[in-house]
């Protein structure tokens, strides 16, 4: 089976009004919806409270809709964790009968489901992703370590429209990183440079 959630409802971290941090959307009023549950494995994560699905309640999906339309967000963002090891249909769907914009923030591990306005793809060696994200993404977003990051990322953006805004993320525990990427945009204009603003400004 490649989605392990129960039908109408999801394991939930946690769901918070805020604005996004990263990408095009920065700045902008958010709602964030974090499911539980990533087996990518990434050792830098800022969220792996969020990989044991096992240990994070479920919510109906009624509920989830309900807080994000009483938050009155610009954007709904959906998040985790791994978001795509559930099927985002049902959820997607309810929130798009509110009127709500609903972004998507995935690694692209497992196979597309949901109906997005947006989807952010940040793909990780660690799990490589399933061939169904390529066709829906907006934005690519790949986090650099290492020189090797960087040929994933052009890997990556080779399979992904010509349309896609292309942005690189230093990791931020290994100081070289951030020269690598700040080198590596201004010779190669087609990329940008991604900031976290939401750690600088100190809110979720």
């Amino acid at each position: 089976m490649n989605h392990i959630n129960c039908l109408n409802y999801l394991p939930i971290v946690e769901t918070f009004h805020s604005v996004q941090g990263e990408g095009v959307w920065m700045g902008t009023n958010a709602f964030f919806i974090r499911l539980a549950g990533c087996d990518v494995g990434c050792p830098w994560c800022d969220t792996k409270i969020s990989w044991n699905l096992k240990k994070h309640p479920e919510m109906a999906i009624a509920d989830l809709v309900d807080e994000a339309v009483n938050a009155k967000p610009a954007i709904v963002v959906i998040t985790g964790g791994e978001p795509l090891m559930h099927d985002l249909q049902e959820l997607t769907q309810q929130l798009k009968l509110q009127n709500l914009q609903v972004h998507l923030e995935t690694s692209g591990a497992y196979p597309f489901s949901g109906n997005f306005d947006w989807v952010t793809f940040s793909p990780k060696q660690f799990k490589h992703p399933h061939a169904s994200i390529y066709e829906q993404v907006s934005e690519l977003k790949v986090v650099v370590k290492d020189e090797s990051d960087l040929i994933w990322a052009e890997q990556n953006a080779t399979k992904v429209s010509t349309k896609v805004v292309k942005y690189l993320q230093a990791e931020w525990e290994t100081a070289s990183s951030k020269d690598l990427v700040l080198q590596y945009v201004l010779s190669h204009p087609d990329w940008r440079v991604s900031i976290q603003t939401h750690k600088l400004l100190g809110v979720r």
